[in-house]
């Protein structure tokens, strides 16, 4: 059975707490822990010990997307924190001193990058970071190589080359800039499922999407919520069971979201 649920950050803008509570009303049994900005990362790492996970059968950990190689050694010692089990997601480009990220072992997994980046993209510039990593797995996000190229053909040469490595999918919408995540069109989804049979069935979802109802009642963010989930898996080929105390709205358009 393979795992769905969201990273914190795209439920609630850096609050995890909040993103977490959300969620328990969910049937999300996936969730990524997200420290995107420098900022968030230690609040995180010192609130570990006191989160309520119990709900999930799969936790990642996103460390800090963007940092200088003067502040890599503070993050490296932070994200020894993390437990053991959870893979740790990182941006290529965040990383200066590759013998300070190799005794995580195969707990990092590299993320493949979009168009705004100039490395970590295609094939032969992720199979150098492997080359130098070679323990590390990767964190395939489909919106990244949709937006990198439209056609999906360099998603199918990174399964190809790297199915092996995956120990998670990134699923949302890129803008043409790259600079928002949304929830999951008619395109997108037509996109992935493209290449959804290359998926190993078991990887974990984690969705992206930003919450367009942050703000209003509860019960329609988490309507939401389940209803992303079922399009990201429609995307990939897969069944969800939506949460037996939930009742999708049809109500929820552009319209209800809050100003």
């Amino acid at each position: 059975m393979a795992f769905i649920g969201f990273s914190t950050g795209a439920l609630k803008r850096g609050n995890f707490q909040g993103a977490l509570e959300l969620m328990r009303g969910t049937s999300m049994t996936a969730v990524e822990l997200s420290a995107l900005r420098l900022p968030e990362l230690l609040l995180l790492i010192e609130a570990l010990p006191k989160l309520d996970l119990e709900q999930y059968s799969y936790i990642a950990f996103h460390a800090p997307s963007r940092f200088a190689a003067a502040e890599e050694v503070g993050v490296v010692e932070l994200l020894r924190r993390v437990p053991r089990k959870w893979p740790i997601i990182v941006h290529p480009d965040t990383i200066h001193d590759f013998e300070m990220w190799a005794g995580f072992g195969n707990r990092i997994a590299i993320e493949n990058m979009d168009r705004r980046k100039h490395d970590g993209r295609s094939v032969e510039e992720l199979r150098s970071w492997f080359e130098r990593l070679p323990d590390a797995r990767l964190c395939l996000d489909l919106a990244h190589a949709h937006q990198f190229d439209r056609t999906m053909t360099e998603a199918f040469r990174i399964l190809l080359s790297f199915k092996d490595r995956i120990c998670q999918l990134h699923v949302s919408e890129l803008d043409s800039a790259g600079r928002h995540h949304f929830p999951l069109s008619f395109g997108s989804i037509q996109a992935f499922s493209e290449i959804a049979s290359l998926i190993p069935d078991d990887s974990p979802v984690i969705i992206e999407s930003l919450n367009p109802f942050e703000g209003a009642e509860e019960k329609l963010q988490q309507d939401w919520i389940e209803r992303e989930a079922q399009r990201a898996c429609k995307a990939l080929g897969r069944l969800i069971e939506p949460s037996s105390e939930l009742i999708f709205s049809e109500q929820i358009t552009e319209s209800s979201i809050p100003a």
